[in-house]
């Protein structure tokens, strides 16, 4: 999920049902954290140090601890589901077609994005058989 404004949480919040809300490091604010717990939601915000060295050197070293026991955090877990989206979304847009669509109307961008994303299953499962 990205970052919304109020409004958008507020409008999302009345359309799905969402548990957790999922942001890289520019979103670290206490009034993001704040909105997302009041919505009952779990933010997965990446932590930004900013320009704390104390907290960077923490965040490293409990890096290090999680690496050395070979057990990451549940939320580690969780936003390694993002970039798995994101590389999806950024072939979609690189290779099949979806940075560039010329057509108009809502149902001819949505047939466009589609036939991009049915080419880009199959070509993942012909990656995955050879």
């Amino acid at each position: 999920m990205t970052a919304k404004s109020p409004f958008l949480a507020h409008m999302s919040q009345a359309r799905v049902v969402n548990l957790y809300d999922l942001m890289d490091s520019a979103y670290d604010v206490p009034q993001i954290h704040d909105l997302s717990r009041q919505l009952g939601h779990v933010p997965l915000i990446d932590v930004h140090p900013r320009r704390n060295q104390a907290l960077k050197e923490e965040l490293a070293a409990g890096n290090k601890r999680g690496r050395r026991v070979g057990h990451p955090p549940a939320e580690a877990i969780r936003y390694h589901e993002r970039s798995t989206v994101e590389r999806v979304n950024a072939r979609l847009k690189d290779e099949f077609g979806g940075r560039m669509v010329h057509v108009r109307g809502h149902a001819k961008v949505m047939c466009h994005l589609t036939f991009g994303i049915l080419a880009l299953a199959a070509n993942q499962w012909v990656i995955l058989v050879t």
